[in-house]
C-alpha cells in the first residue's frame, strides 16, 4: 500500500465509529413503517389489490433499507458491541431471509477479493473474461448468457438466492454458522406459518410476494450495478490492489434523495468498500469530507442502464464487453484468416 493509499484509509477512519443514538433512530424509522405497511397492506386486501400493490411496493423500499442494516451487522459497523450486532443481524437476517453468520462469511471474502481476477466465485457475481467465455464449452456459454439475462438474474434470482441457496449451508461451515442458518430457517417457517395460519396463505402471498420480489431485485440491481460499470477495476493477483479495488472497482451510485434514503446510502459503494466498517448513516459526511473519494466513477439512474448490456470482462482493454462485442471480434478474425 502506498503512502497516499494510507493516508486515505486514515482520512476515512474517523468515520468509522457507531452512533448508537443514530442507530436506533434508523431501526425505529425502518423496522416500524416496514411492520405498518406490511399490515396497511393485508388490510387494504378487503378494498381493493389495486390499492395493496403500491403499499408492497413502498415496504419493499423499506425491506432494503432493513436489509441495510442487516449488512451493516455483518460488518460491525451498526453498534459498538459485536454481539449487539450480531444479535439484530440474526433478526433482520430473519426478515432480509439471510443467515447472518453464512452471509457475513461469503461477503468479507467479496470484500476482500472484490475486482480479483484470481479469487473469483465467493459472495460475487458470475463474471468471465472475454478468453474465458471463448474457451468454454456450448453448455458453459449457454449457462453464462441465461445467468446474465437481465429476465433471470433480476427476476429469477431473489427466487433462487433467497428460497434455495441462503437454506443450506456451504460446505466446510463451521458449526456455530450451521447453527445460525437451522435457528433462521426455523424463525422464518415459523413466522411463514403463524401468518398464514391468521390471515389465509393467499393473503400472505398477496402481500407478501410482491414484497419479496420487489426488494430481492432492488438488492441484486444494487450489487451488480456498483461492481459493473464503465471503467471498473479488475486486475489478477500479482497487480490487485486493496484500494484501489474499492475506489476504483466500486462506484459512487448518485440517487435521488429519496432512493439515496431507503438504500441506506449505498451508493456511496466506493467508500463502504474502503472501509467496511463505517456505518450506512456515515457514508455520505465520509464522501463528502474526503476528497480524493470525490473524484471516482459516478454512475447515475439513467447511465447505471448501461451496465446492463456489460458482460464480460476484457483483460487486454481494461473493459466491459458485450456479447455483440464477442461476436463481432470472431467474425472479423475468421474473415482475416480467409
Amino acid at each position: 500500500m502506498t503512502n497516499k493509499q494510507m493516508h486515505l484509509r486514515k482520512q476515512v477512519a474517523p468515520y468509522e465509529k457507531a452512533d448508537m443514538w443514530h442507530s436506533v433512530r434508523q431501526l425505529l424509522n425502518t423496522l416500524l413503517p416496514f411492520v405498518v405497511l406490511w399490515f396497511l397492506a393485508y388490510k387494504s386486501l378487503a378494498v381493493s389489490y389495486a390499492l395493496t400493490f403500491p403499499i408492497t411496493v413502498l415496504a419493499a423500499g423499506f425491506l432494503v433499507r432493513v436489509f441495510i442494516i442487516f449488512h451493516d451487522c455483518c460488518h460491525y459497523s451498526f453498534f459498538k458491541s459485536r454481539r449487539a450486532n450480531k444479535i439484530l443481524g440474526t433478526i433482520t437476517g430473519v426478515l432480509t431471509l439471510f443467515p447472518y453468520n453464512q452471509w457475513q462469511h461469503s461477503h468479507s471474502v467479496h470484500h476482500a477479493t472484490s475486482g480479483n481476477l484470481d479469487k473469483r466465485g465467493v459472495g460475487d457475481i458470475w463474471m468471465m473474461t472475454v478468453d474465458e467465455y471463448i474457451a468454454a464449452s456450448f453448455w458453459t456459454r449457454v449457462a453464462y448468457r441465461l445467468y446474465r439475462n437481465p429476465l433471470v438474474m433480476f427476476g429469477l434470482g431473489p427466487t433462487y438466492i433467497f428460497l434455495i441457496t441462503n437454506r443450506f449451508n456451504r460446505k466446510g461451515a463451521r458449526w456455530n454458522e450451521r447453527l445460525n442458518t437451522y435457528i433462521t430457517n426455523i424463525l422464518i417457517a415459523g413466522i411463514v406459518a403463524l401468518l398464514c395460519w391468521t390471515i389465509g396463505w393467499q393473503a400472505f402471498l398477496l402481500v407478501q410476494g410482491p414484497i419479496f420480489l420487489i426488494s430481492g431485485a432492488a438488492g441484486i440491481w444494487l450489487f451488480y450495478v456498483q461492481h459493473t460499470f464503465e471503467d471498473s477495476y479488475f486486475e489478477e493477483d500479482e497487480n490487485w490492489e486493496y484500494v484501489k479495488a474499492a475506489v476504483e472497482g466500486s462506484s459512487f451510485y448518485k440517487l435521488p434523495k429519496i432512493l439515496q434514503w431507503l438504500t441506506g446510502n449505498i451508493g456511496y459503494h466506493h467508500v463502504h468498500h474502503l472501509s467496511p466498517r463505517v456505518p450506512n448513516y456515515k457514508l455520505e459526511a465520509a464522501h463528502n469530507h474526503t476528497e480524493p473519494l470525490q473524484n471516482v466513477p459516478t454512475i447515475t439512474l439513467m447511465t447505471s442502464l448501461q451496465s446492463l448490456k456489460f458482460r464480460l470482462w476484457d483483460e487486454n482493454t481494461k473493459q466491459f464487453m458485450t456479447f455483440k462485442d464477442i461476436k463481432a471480434m470472431q467474425s472479423y478474425k475468421r474473415a482475416s484468416v480467409k
